[in-house]
């Protein structure tokens, strides 16, 4: 089954992976379309343009071509009838001929075909110009007869024939070109929808896509979701079922602990009783043999003589030191089999004052010492068992006073912040400091660190951890040999929560 699940797993993994390396793959060919829609808007665009364009060129020519006529045919009637009526068409018709070629030019400049057809349409204009202003001038001067003479024997038809022939050829090659435009318009057109329809294609897949993925992470939150609170429900009921098991493991320990400390004084208070009377009996042994000494050493030997006065105080007093390290040891455990079976009453601590206070029950230690003792205020305010609270920083901070660095004076420094809505409380020296080999195996029950020269039994810090897991809290060392120590004590803000 569990192979059945993996393989479920990996598979619905690869979908995943699948599904959405399709959905990115959509999405760039989605971009990728509509810059190819965007390009070819563009050159629709300028492929539009050119049309229009060719279709004012077009358009210039007609209307030169018209002016032209019409301003010949107004040149033949005023010359036939002599009316002002012809001469002022004559001249309105004639007079927009320049505009009409100068927009011709203008509007096929890029295209040298056109421009050499022009080219040779002015020689023409020209003197066609120059033979109706002559016919026109013997019209104004009342000699009319002498006009249609002239008008008659002029070169006017064949000129108007050649600049109606390269006309049509410049008309011609726009009409050209405007095909060559309006096919290349269509094609845009064409790919333009194309483009446009792939992309809604394209669209409506990475849609589709989308929603699969969306659908999918929905459920699949979902399940998670009810198998978080399916977890939860069983959580709390393990928490619940641990913590009462450790609660009672934790009362049998203490009550252990308890009972062997009490056993274990019973014997001791027998060695020490007999301890004390050997000693009694030691007193009458050595006058005895004092006296023998001084009446009758023949009797005396060697041995017996080094018993008396050596041997037997000798190992009368390492009985007598071991015995009283051993007491002190039971004591220690039942202090914390004490505590552990003591009740926490959670509290508004005052963190400046309490720790004032600690610092003023051991005032005389640290002035023997020769340290300096600093508050850093302000500090936060916290909800803890006060005793506990006293007895932990009461003794870091006399292990720091009594773990003094020889080549400097000793400080100690007492400090506190809010962090992650738990108090931190710092309490940092610049003593000898602590191997970093054994930031955790001094927290041991009977375990020290480093040189031995100061009175205790490994018993304190133990007490210390003891006390901070109590309250939900923890106790750590930041410290290097030479440096100095700063254990911190985190714990819970609000204990009653």
């Amino acid at each position: 089954m569990a192979r059945a699940f993996d393989k479920v797993a990996v598979s619905e993994e690869r979908f995943g992976r699948a599904l959405v390396a399709f959905v990115a793959l959509g999405f760039g060919l989605l971009i990728a379309a509509a810059v190819a829609v965007g390009w070819n808007t563009v050159r629709t665009s300028q492929h539009t343009e050119r049309v229009a364009h060719t279709q004012m060129v077009r358009q210039a020519i007609a209307d030169l071509q018209v002016d032209l006529e019409q301003s010949e045919t107004a040149r033949r009637g005023y010359l036939l009838t002599g009316k002002p009526l012809f001469l002022t068409a004559y001249r309105t018709t004639g007079g927009v001929i320049p505009g009409r070629y100068r927009l011709i030019r203008q509007l096929v400049e890029d295209n040298p075909a056109q421009i050499a057809r022009l080219d040779r349409i002015v020689p023409l204009l020209q003197r066609l110009t120059v033979l109706r202003a002559k016919s026109i001038a013997f019209g104004e001067a009342g000699r009319l007869t002498a006009a249609q003479r002239e008008f008659s024997g002029d070169a006017s038809v064949p000129l108007m024939r050649a600049i109606r022939y390269r006309l049509r050829a410049m008309a011609s090659g726009e009409a050209a070109l405007l095909a060559v435009r309006t096919a290349q318009q269509a094609n845009a057109a064409r790919l333009f929808y194309i483009m446009a329809g792939l992309a809604s294609v394209l669209l409506a897949i990475v849609a589709t896509l989308t929603l699969t993925v969306v659908v999918r992470n929905t459920r699949a939150l979902t399940a998670s979701r009810d198998d978080l609170r399916r977890l939860a429900g069983s959580l709390e009921d393990r928490v619940t079922e641990r913590t009462a098991d450790l609660a009672m493991a934790n009362e049998e320990i203490q009550r252990f602990a308890y009972i062997v400390s009490h056993d274990l004084r019973s014997p001791l208070v027998n060695v020490m009783g007999f301890t004390a009377e050997l000693e009694a009996a030691a007193a009458p042994l050595g006058e005895l043999v004092t006296r023998a000494e001084a009446e009758a050493p023949q009797i005396l030997t060697e041995e017996a003589r080094l018993a008396a006065r050596e041997d037997l105080p000798e190992a009368l007093g390492f009985i007598r030191t071991s015995t009283a390290k051993m007491d002190r040891l039971i004591n220690a455990i039942l202090q914390l089999s004490r505590q552990g079976r003591r009740t926490l009453a959670p509290e508004p601590l005052d963190l400046v004052a309490l720790c004032d206070t600690v610092i003023g029950a051991i005032r005389h230690v640290i002035d023997d010492r020769g340290v300096t003792a600093t508050v850093v205020r302000p500090m936060p305010t916290m909800i803890a068992d006060r005793v506990a609270v006293e007895q932990i920083l009461s003794n870091l901070v006399e292990n720091a006073t009594k773990y003094l660095h020889p080549g400097r004076p000793g400080t100690v420094t007492l400090s506190a912040r809010k962090h992650l809505g738990r108090i931190v409380i710092s309490v940092a020296d610049n003593g000898r400091g602590i191997d970093p080999r054994d930031h955790q195996r001094i927290f041991d029950l009977f375990r020290r660190s480093g040189t031995q020269d100061q009175p205790g039994e490994g018993i304190g810090l133990a007490h210390v951890r003891a006390l901070a897991y109590r309250m939900g809290g923890t106790i750590s060392v930041e410290s290097a040999l030479g440096e100095g120590a700063t254990f911190h004590l985190t714990l819970p803000q609000d204990q009653t929560v």
